[in-house]
């Protein structure tokens, strides 16, 4: 009877049961609504190979599309204050920060490295969405400043590339304190003469948008992404007007000069790139070419 139990039926079971399949293999485009294998989704940096639509990118991923050949080194972020209102909603916001860094392996909405795009010295500092939707709390405000501060050491730019939806609510008047230091790193690295370029991602909402998100030497966009201070619903309840098809999308703000391009997230290293060449590279000064006497010569009036 053991040999039945232990070898027979085991084999017999093993047979018939159906294999078990990952649930997280196939993931949906929210645009168009097809199918997409993980892989292929993830080789394609998180673009909907039917569509086109640019999904949201995870920090990490977004460093490695950016820094030439993926290589690049992360500095450690100044530590911080926790919750200095000991703020309390439905859960304690000490048990959220746990949690969002449990889910992430972050301590925080933003992660900074350096490295170099398109062979010039570059600082990036990324968002993470996955982060209590990238919001901008103290922490973030003393990354940015300490990336700018590195940008200069170092004399590279400074890339920033925001996916939030604004100020932390649970840090209140302190996260809001954040928008005019955040100011201030961007002002840092342009008083020394470095390029500052910001990519704007879906979403670039609230505070981060009202503070460094716009101040920009370059203002990059990916296709698609929202881009605003507050949402479409507030805004056509204030003005009782319905809004215009497609109002805070890049490309109606790229249609209304409020950023520079938008381009395909295949695309945004190379151009970077050639952005950063023509903002840095010494140039030599064009010869001087003497004029005719003729040309120089001015007729009198008469």
């Amino acid at each position: 009877m053991s040999w039945l139990t232990n070898f027979v039926r085991p084999k017999i079971r093993a047979l018939v049961r159906k294999t078990e399949v990952p649930d997280n293999l196939w993931d949906t485009c929210p645009a168009c609504g097809k199918m997409i294998f993980h892989r292929d989704l993830e080789a394609n940096q998180r673009v909907c190979t039917h569509c086109g639509h640019h999904m949201r990118l995870p920090a990490k991923r977004r460093l490695e599309t950016l820094f030439d050949d993926g290589a690049y080194a992360r500095i450690e972020l100044p530590k911080t204050i926790q919750d200095p209102l000991k703020f309390r909603d439905q859960k304690k916001y000490a048990d959220r920060l746990k949690a969002a860094r449990e889910k992430t392996g972050e301590q925080d909405a933003i992660l900074v490295a350096h490295g170099r795009v398109g062979g010039a010295p570059s600082v990036i500092a990324a968002f993470d969405f996955e982060f209590q939707g990238g919001s901008m709390g103290i922490a973030v405000g003393e990354a940015l400043l300490a990336a700018a501060r590195l940008a200069v050491l170092q004399q590279a730019a400074l890339i920033v590339v925001p996916a939030s939806g604004g100020a932390r609510m649970q840090e209140g008047i302190l996260s809001l304190m954040q928008l005019p230091r955040t100011v201030i790193a961007a002002e840092e690295v342009k008083e020394a003469g470095l390029p500052y370029i910001v990519l704007l991602t879906d979403p670039t909402t609230g505070g981060v948008s009202a503070s460094f998100a716009m101040l920009g030497d370059v203002a990059i966009a990916e296709p698609g992404a929202t881009i605003g201070f507050a949402g479409a619903r507030v805004i056509e309840e204030t003005i009782r007007e319905k809004l215009p098809a497609g109002f805070q999308k890049a490309e109606y703000l790229l249609d209304h000069g409020m950023v520079d391009m938008v381009v395909h997230r295949h695309e945004l290293r190379a151009t970077i790139g050639k952005l950063l060449g023509l903002l840095t590279q010494a140039r030599a000064p064009a010869e001087v070419v003497a004029l005719p006497q003729k040309q120089l010569d001015i007729p009198a009036k008469k």
